[in-house]
């Protein structure tokens, strides 16, 4: 990824190669969140660091902090797992790219395990991913995903950011909450889905009518596209129903991070989702 300057695949500093993540024990069809990934998840920022510490399921390999951050985890009583390596800013800030706002926090972590859509339990909400590309969005429908108390997001292994880096910032701690499913197929996820009692309602501009209008039930997983491409023709095919966003201004498409926001309060709201 870009957004440091040290990547999984190569050599670390010490000339040791990165060890490939090891992979769960269980069905063939679990994998790693972030399977892409040959190497550690990087994470960092307070939220991303922090979030991950106190989540018994992701296993640290490496803690890097100022004394600020390190006093700030303290206080807070977040306990750091592993002996943290103190260090400068200007440490970290080395080993990440310039726009990077790490706050004195930096950790190399195992990825988390993706569950299997067999897994999911029928009820609330899920989203399903149409090969959206692009981390900062992703991350920021990890975080509004979180905040509706979403079960699962559904994407794809290919055509999709890995969940590091400027993704898991954008999250702000989200990877901790929300699981990540990922396959080979989404046809076959959402036929999976469809076949498990879910409504799977695609989200694009040329819907059959306003989402607001659709009679929605839960289980609902709600199928987002990706920008410009949309929706491909086969997950359109595959979803119960095409609904659009109407808005009353003069511009009409949204980026879909605030696609998703809107759409999971429209989904919550009108499934009850709110009072719960």
């Amino acid at each position: 990824m870009n957004d440091r300057k040290f990547a999984p695949k190569g050599r670390r500093r010490d000339g040791k190669p990165f060890k490939k993540a090891e992979k769960s024990a269980g069905r063939p069809a679990r994998r790693d969140r972030d399977s892409a990934t040959d190497g550690p998840v990087i994470l960092y920022g307070w939220h991303s660091v922090s979030m991950a510490l106190a989540n018994p399921a992701r296993r640290i390999r490496k803690l890097t902090l100022t004394e600020n951050a390190a006093k700030r985890l303290a206080d807070e009583n977040i306990a750091t797992r592993v002996a943290p390596e103190i260090v400068r800013p200007q440490e970290i800030d080395r080993q990440l790219a310039p726009d990077a706002v790490h706050q004195g926090l930096l950790a190399e972590a195992d990825p988390l395990p993706s569950p299997d859509i067999e897994d999911l339990a029928p009820e609330g909400m899920v989203l399903v991913l149409d090969q959206i590309t692009d981390p900062h969005n992703v991350g920021a429908i990890l975080r509004s995903a979180a905040a509706f108390a979403v079960k699962a997001i559904v994407t794809t292994a290919r055509h999709s950011p890995e969940a590091t880096g400027v993704l898991a910032k954008a999250a702000s701690g989200a990877l901790e909450l929300v699981p990540v499913i990922t396959v080979q197929n989404l046809a076959r996820a959402l036929t999976a889905l469809n076949e498990r009692g879910f409504q799977t309602v695609g989200l694009d501009s040329e819907g059959s009518e306003d989402l607001s209008e659709v009679a929605l039930r839960e289980p609902l997983a709600l199928v987002l596209g990706a920008e410009g491409k949309g929706l491909r023709q086969l997950t359109r095919e595959t979803c119960s129903v095409v609904a659009r966003l109407d808005m009353p201004g003069e511009i009409k498409s949204l980026n879909v991070s605030n696609a998703a926001v809107l759409s999971l309060y429209v989904g919550a709201s009108r499934l009850g989702l709110m009072k719960r």
